[in-house]
């Protein structure tokens, strides 16, 4: 079968990649195409308006989470992962018809179900297929898609200024429905899914309440959780606000300052997520505690990145701040879910993972509506720099607690 290939465990990732890069292409490309959007709906000339239409996306995506992951745990996740591509790619594509705000309201909405699907299962899946000396990075060059994804999605402006916000989001919702067509063809499940008798203790289908209780009995569950969490809130704001604030700072139109910002943030996660995985797959070799330690240089990294975010007014302070805080959230970003299987049981994974999601998406969806009242007070630079001290004490916390017996977890 194609899945016992040896190959088989990087075509997945390159498979995956794909959908990650489509996953927040299609999200992200709302938050540069407000400019355009607006000539036609004008509820969104209102910033708190738009903070409501991105944060109903994360409020709909964090709920959905935690179900995801339970689902993904119980299920054929090939299944699961490309019907979610489908759905939220024919959504994007019915985004193009809208014609009221009330309508995009909805479409966000459903959106951020389908979307929730995808995660928990996709990581879990490379968790499964990438065992001790591959996982970061295997992990980490998956959100690499991820994120060119976010930076494509800056584009998004570029494109409905060349054309129309209609004809955006038709292109890309029907590239996804084609590449959801591709990932039927090719995606494959773990081969321990299918060898019922002889690894019957993998396929033991957990009970909710079981998982749940496993889980939340682990207090190193509970600093993971808060470690996963804290950080989302600048991560969130980067996706959702980091253009606006380019704009505003620089005095450029969004159709420049979108790509701008998406970029220069997404090519130096690129790096971060690349550089953490290698480090973190080799350090963890010679210390249980290295992909913790490699974690937490990246996050360190994060907190100039804010600061210079919040309070720089020149193009090479806001691009340099962008650089430092995309490389150490890359970083950062590559060893969570290597750092949960530290901890965690396979089949408990995707359940885990989806509850994480959903605490920092809840995270997300706060300071995305947070930020839209600040932008129209004035004052987005300043809650922008002010996000480092919350991720300074989540940086303390985790070093001071976590700290695995083994290198995956059975």
């Amino acid at each position: 079968m194609l899945q016992q290939k040896k190959y088989y465990p990087w075509l997945l990732v390159a498979l995956l990649w794909g959908v990650g890069l489509l996953n927040y292409l299609d999200r992200q490309m709302l938050s540069t195409m407000r400019p355009a959007i607006e000539l036609d709906i004008h509820e969104l000339q209102s910033a708190t308006n738009f903070g409501f239409l991105m944060g109903i996306f994360l409020w709909i995506y964090g709920l959905m989470s935690p179900v995801a992951g339970a689902i993904a745990d119980r299920i054929n996740r090939k299944w699961l992962i490309v019907c979610s591509l489908l759905v939220w790619s024919a959504v994007t594509y019915g985004m193009g018809y809208a014609q009221t705000f009330h309508q995009l309201y909805y479409l966000r909405a459903v959106m951020g179900i389908s979307e929730a699907l995808y995660i928990p299962a996709a990581l879990a899946l490379i968790a499964e297929f990438h065992q001790k000396k591959t996982r970061s990075l295997a992990i980490g060059i998956h959100m690499t898609g991820l994120y060119l994804g976010s930076a494509l999605g800056g584009f998004g402006a570029t494109i409905a200024a060349a054309y129309t916000w209609h004809f955006t989001f038709h292109t890309f919702g029907l590239i996804g429905i084609g590449y959801a067509i591709i990932l039927t063809l090719l995606l494959r499940e773990s081969p321990d899914r299918f060898q019922i008798q002889e690894h019957q203790h993998l396929m033991e289908k957990p009970k909710i309440g079981k998982a749940l209780s496993v889980l939340f009995s682990n207090i190193a569950f509970w600093v993971i959780l808060m470690y996963f969490a804290v950080p989302s809130l600048p991560g969130w704001a980067t996706k959702n606000w980091l253009p606006t604030l380019f704009a505003q700072h620089l005095n450029m139109p969004m159709s420049q300052a979108g790509p701008l910002s998406t970029m220069t943030i997404a090519i130096s996660s690129f790096a971060g997520v690349l550089v953490g995985g290698f480090i973190s797959d080799r350090w963890v070799q010679r210390h249980l505690r290295g992909r913790i330690y490699t974690s937490a240089i990246g996050l360190a990294l994060t907190i100039p990145g804010l600061l210079f975010m919040g309070f720089g007014h020149s193009l090479a302070v806001l691009v340099s701040a962008g650089v430092c805080f995309g490389l150490g959230f890359g970083i950062f970003d590559a060893n969570n879910m290597p750092i949960l299987c530290q901890f965690v049981a396979p089949k408990y994974r995707a359940t885990a993972y989806g509850i994480m999601n959903m605490v920092g998406v809840f995270f997300g969806a706060f300071i995305t509506d947070l930020l839209g009242k600040s932008t129209d007070g004035g004052h987005l630079g300043r809650d922008f720099a002010l996000l480092s001290v919350i991720v300074l004490v989540a940086l303390a916390v985790q070093l001071l607690t976590l700290k695995p017996t083994v290198n995956d977890f059975r």
